[in-house]
């Protein structure tokens, strides 16, 4: 009976430290995938700046080199495009796939879909770039926030664990 008190109890505290550090990922995958939507942008404001390739196979291919949800957003809206705009295959995606931006984030991103295939190259470089200040901002926001509750979830998770175990002692 001992034996299964023990395993019980490392099995809770265990547990729930998982559960903490699921937690404290979320703030740095944040981090990450703006990072990761900056260089995709950059990489889109290049791409029509010289090549003059249509939106979607341009974001077929930052999708590829992407990859991960940031892909996914770019992959999802290049096959919405095929039945209705840039600008609304564009926020569309940004509604389905799945990632760990915020919802200030998403604002953010959505502007980009005003001017997306409607004016011309330089409207929309200076729309991507107006879009690449505010998730500078947005990375900074991240960035203080995952140091802030990356930490205190794990530890929460930790505590947590430890204190059921106690109680259950």
């Amino acid at each position: 009976m001992l034996v299964f008190k023990i395993f019980l109890l490392i099995l809770i505290i265990t547990s729930s430290s998982y559960l903490g550090i699921l937690f404290s990922k979320k703030y740095a995958n944040r981090e990450k995938e703006i990072k990761q939507m900056k260089t995709a942008l950059n990489m889109f404001a290049t791409k029509i700046k010289y090549t003059y390739e249509p939106i979607p196979s341009l974001f077929m291919e930052i999708a590829n080199k992407i990859g991960g949800n940031i892909g996914n957003i770019f992959s999802l809206s290049a096959t919405i495009m095929k039945e209705t705009s840039a600008g609304e295959a564009w926020e569309k995606a940004l509604e389905e796939v799945k990632h760990n931006l915020s919802k200030e984030d998403i604002i953010v991103l959505k502007n980009l879909s005003k001017l997306l295939g409607q004016t011309d190259i330089e409207g929309q470089i200076s729309q991507i770039e107006v879009v690449n200040q505010f998730l500078t901002t947005q990375l900074e926001n991240a960035n203080e926030e995952r140091r802030k509750n990356e930490k205190m979830y794990r530890t929460l998770g930790i505590v947590t664990g430890l204190t059921i175990a106690i109680i259950l002692i």
